[in-house]
């Protein structure tokens, strides 16, 4: 997408600012002040996906949240750095170079799993997965899935056409219903947005197409950082069984379950999600 065009009515566009740092051009997000609280949104979201909780971390945290390489405003420069590993870096060097130090790594589905692995090397004093993507398919779709989002990612004729097939308002709108969210007119807009661009699209699919877990669910039971994983008991995209599972692997784990939201939890109710953000952050040790 395009900030001329596409920024002027961004969720909290006051705060973005665009930093050069290799290989991409990123769109970030930066407000407030105290310890520095870094927010990581799921595959194929963007910055939008926090505009109601960002505001209200920032009342007590430095609020960092940037856009994944090609997706939203980020421009891609490496297309074979979309992966978990390579992702988790250049968010860290793009962090180091900023001199932003995070306290805190606040992650939506596949941005818990890059917050975990940034927090196996630079451990920040707590991480929060909020309806973590942790878990692998099984049988058949764990080699399937893959080949297919490589496939799809190496024709470049899919994502325009992807971006103009689910880009109507009802394929939207049935595809944020299928999470087990229920999101506002405005929400529902701007992933149509999202969706309709064929660049961000093609960026999830070669997120999708490089992305591998085994490493880093190997290693979970030697990340002993404080966690706090959020599940929204009607996510119909991540079971709530798997945010169980690893909270059991994970040494220093807490559980919180949120009746009545889903994958979107979020985005459904910050206040309740930033009021829960608040009470780990106050109870942790020292």
């Amino acid at each position: 997408m395009d900030w001329t065009r596409d920024g002027r009515d961004w969720p909290n566009a006051e705060a973005s600012r665009f930093v050069v740092c290799r290989p991409h051009h990123w769109h970030v997000q930066v407000a407030g002040r105290g310890p520095v609280a870094l927010l990581l949104h799921g595959a194929g979201g963007a910055t939008q996906s926090w505009r109601g909780l960002f505001p209200l971390l920032a009342r007590r945290f430095t609020v960092v949240a940037p856009d994944f390489p090609g997706q939203g405003f980020t421009r891609l420069g490496a297309r074979m750095r979309c992966g978990l590993g390579p992702l988790a870096e250049d968010i860290a060097t793009l962090c180091a170079q900023e001199g932003w130090a995070p306290d805190l790594i606040v992650g939506h589905s596949a941005g818990a799993a890059v917050g975990l692995q940034m927090a196996m090397t630079t451990p920040p004093r707590a991480v929060v997965g909020i309806n973590a993507a942790l878990g692998t398919f099984e049988g058949v779709a764990g080699w399937l899935f893959p080949v297919m989002a490589r496939m799809l990612a190496l024709n470049p004729v899919v994502p325009p056409l992807f971006a103009r097939f689910a880009g109507s308002e009802k394929r939207v709108r049935d595809l944020l219903d299928s999470t087990g969210s229920t999101i506002h007119d405005e929400g529902i807009a701007l992933y149509r947005r999202l969706v309709s661009d064929s660049g961000h699209v093609d960026a999830t699919l070669a997120m999708m197409a490089q992305w591998r877990l085994n490493g880093l669910l190997d290693h979970l039971p030697q990340i002993t950082t404080p966690t706090l994983l959020m599940v929204g008991d009607r996510d119909r995209s991540v079971p709530p069984a798997t945010s169980e599972r690893t909270a059991h692997r994970l040494p220093n784990a807490t559980l919180r379950h949120l009746p009545g939201l889903g994958h979107l939890a979020h985005e459904e109710a910050p206040a309740l999600v930033a009021s829960a953000i608040d009470a780990f952050w106050d109870g942790l040790p020292g």
